[in-house]
């Protein structure tokens, strides 16, 4: 089981945080936390279910985290372990998440796959998101997988689609001349790009694309 506390800094004042496992008993908040984090024209049926959440604390309790703030949840993150070979890279959310149920969960896979993470608005400066895939980091090196991998949104897309493909969005992205709201945030969680997937998630800010980015285990050579 996962538990940590540390302090995060709201402007200049330390405010204490709890990372750990969630539990059913989190269901009702951790909902409330998805419908927060990801409003219209976000699909609604894409936000956590109960059966989902059921799902993730029975089939792999170590990829489901939460953090705490004053007894209420702030944000979660979710994963499962699959096997995928460089090769293996165009999928969509829905097949390696198994539209996030995850009843495809491999003990024996070499991959923690995120399946989501979400941090509500009012929490949100104050760097919950970062410490969270740290978390995750973390369980990979426990487990000793090879490496973390996950799709993310790429919302800044669609002001740009009509000047640029998704490889030069991608490139512009990297070369710091545009800022991607999801994107720009994995890189400072020391995500490093894999490739950007069509039809990867039904949002149509990102024009159903999602940037494939991974962190490989420093341990595992």
């Amino acid at each position: 089981m996962f538990y940590k506390e540390l302090y995060v800094y709201d402007s200049n004042k330390p405010v204490k945080a709890i990372i750990r496992n969630y539990t059913k008993d989190d269901f009702d908040q951790l909902i409330q936390v998805q419908k927060e984090s990801f409003p219209p024209p976000f699909p609604e049926e894409l936000l956590w279910n109960a059966e989902q959440l059921t799902n993730h604390i029975s089939l792999f309790p170590e990829g489901a985290l939460c953090v705490e703030i004053d007894s209420r949840i702030a944000g979660s993150i979710t994963g499962l372990v699959v096997h995928l070979e460089n090769d293996d890279e165009d999928h969509s959310w829905a097949e390696i998440t198994d539209n996030g149920y995850i009843r495809n969960h491999d003990p024996e896979g070499n991959t923690l796959y995120i399946v989501d993470i979400c941090i509500s608005p009012a929490y949100r400066k104050l760097g919950l998101g970062k410490w969270m895939m740290q978390a995750m980091y973390e369980t990979v090196v426990q487990l000793r997988l090879e490496r973390l991998l996950g799709g993310g949104r790429m919302p800044g897309y669609q002001i740009h689609s009509n000047v640029m493909s998704i490889d030069q969005y991608v490139d512009k992205v990297l070369e710091g001349a545009l800022k991607d709201p999801v994107v720009s945030f994995l890189l400072r969680c020391g995500r490093t790009p894999v490739k950007p997937v069509a039809n990867y998630l039904e949002d149509e800010e990102s024009l159903n694309y999602g940037m494939l980015m991974e962190w490989k285990n420093p341990f595992k050579v």
